[in-house]
């Protein structure tokens, strides 16, 4: 064993508290530092851990699927999340959504009770020297630890997040309103559809690109990068009267039972918590006017009286030049004692953050313990996260979320989808199943 005495993780966000949860349960004392309550970014609410910031949904479910490929990975390795998300999840067709409330409040009561793991509520300004320490500060690393990163590595790149508004269920009309899943999937209920003739549509994408948006500030508003997978809907709807109505809006899969026909276009309201109490506008990220969310979403029938417990906002993201800076294990190359994890990394997503902190956490234990580090292969879906975020060779480096075209070949050609993804998964899983 190394005669390190400190072993430190900086930020309770998804990553950090999966990276504490894997030296925890190494047998190692962890410090875990945390600045809530004391302190909170403006897209934080609650004092909880890992909280979820924006959706309440963590993708795909199935395995055969990009999303469910990733999260069957950290099943396998003892993932403290998805230990969580499937004790708290909530009816979501095809996906995996989460109470938010009940999926925080679970993750902090294991965090606090692990007899490893001791809480101090502090900010950290600087980046440690001494011991072994995991840096997941996430997308909002407060504003001096996130220049004093960028003076130590050269530099940091940033972009913008949004989140979607939240209205209460009693609010929705259902008069105007449908309980589905595309093409039945779920339990055939499992989405609010709020449907939209052409007329309605088009007054509503007439309002919705000419809403007035809340201004960027300084150096943001003359460039501000907005990430694919977040795009807020205003920015979407822009780029044609098309686009969102074959995005987030798509009508295909689902039927009106009033109509007997297919929309012209839907929004999908998502269950927030169990109890179906409150739902997420799928899709609908924004950066609008508080009160232009309230007016330009009302538009939607279905919506014509929502009441909202959250409006959507838009925030920076930050994350660092990863390619030039880590090693596929998330430790920095010049400092093998120093790991990051988290969207800091540059790896998108809420399980894909979770996944590059049980990655760093498992290999803190192991640079600790001195024993032999875990590198996935590349044909894993967090290895293949690994590799990329790792990869000197990338240019333009932006976030990454995890997807099949990561993924190196299969060695046979096979042109269905659902067959190739299924391929790539059993390729995958095979490995943890000889791995025991």
């Amino acid at each position: 064993m190394t005669n390190i005495k400190k072993v430190r993780v900086i930020g309770a966000g998804l990553a950090g508290c999966e990276a504490a949860w894997q030296l925890a349960e190494s047998g190692i004392k962890t410090e875990l530092y945390e600045m809530k309550p004391n302190k909170k970014t403006p897209a934080h609410h609650t004092d909880m851990y890992a909280e979820l910031v924006c959706s309440n949904s963590f993708k795909a479910a199935r395995v055969n699927s990009a999303a469910g490929l990733l999260k069957e990975e950290m099943r396998r390795l003892n993932s403290l999340l998805m230990m969580c998300a499937d004790e708290c999840s909530v009816p979501a067709g095809g996906a995996l959504a989460v109470d938010r409330t009940l999926f925080s409040s679970m993750v902090t009561e294991k965090i606090h009770s692990h007899p490893n793991i001791e809480i101090i509520t502090k900010e950290i300004n600087d980046i440690p020297t001494d011991g072994i320490n995991i840096i997941a500060t996430g997308p909002l690393t407060s504003e001096t630890l996130a220049e004093n990163i960028k003076k130590r590595f050269g530099g940091s790149l940033s972009f913008f997040d949004a989140a979607a508004p939240i209205v209460t269920a009693e609010s929705i009309d259902m008069d105007s309103a449908f309980k589905a899943s595309r093409y039945g999937k779920g339990d055939g209920d499992d989405y609010i559809n709020c449907p939209m003739n052409k007329e309605e549509y088009e007054l509503f994408h007439s309002e919705l690109v000419n809403a007035e948006r809340t201004p960027l500030h300084g150096v943001d508003a003359a460039n501000p990068k907005v990430y694919e997978g977040c795009m807020p809907i205003e920015v979407m709807a822009q780029r044609g009267s098309d686009t969102i109505r074959f995005g987030p809006m798509k009508p295909v899969g689902l039927t009106d039972p009033r109509t007997g026909h297919r929309p012209w276009a839907v929004l999908q309201l998502r269950k927030e918590n169990s109890a179906g109490t409150m739902y997420n506008l799928v899709g609908f990220q924004t950066n609008l006017k508080f009160g232009e969310q309230k007016r330009v979403f009302g538009l939607i029938p279905a919506l014509k009286n929502a009441e909202f417990v959250r409006y959507g906002v838009m925030h920076r993201n930050t994350f660092i030049n990863s390619p030039k800076l880590l090693t596929n294990v998330f430790s920095v190359r010049d400092n093998p004692n120093l790991f990051f994890a988290g969207q800091v990394t540059g790896v998108e997503g809420y399980m894909e953050s979770g996944a590059s902190g049980l990655i760093a956490g498992i290999n803190a234990a192991r640079t600790y313990n001195n024993a032999p580090l875990l590198k996935l292969p590349e044909y894993t879906m967090i290895g293949a996260l690994a590799n990329y975020i790792s990869d000197e060779t990338v240019e333009n480096f932006q976030p990454m979320g995890a997807n099949i075209g990561i993924l190196p070949p299969l060695e046979e050609k096979i042109r269905d989808k659902q067959l190739k993804a299924q391929a790539h998964a059993d390729r995958s899983l095979s490995w943890f199943i000889e791995k025991g």
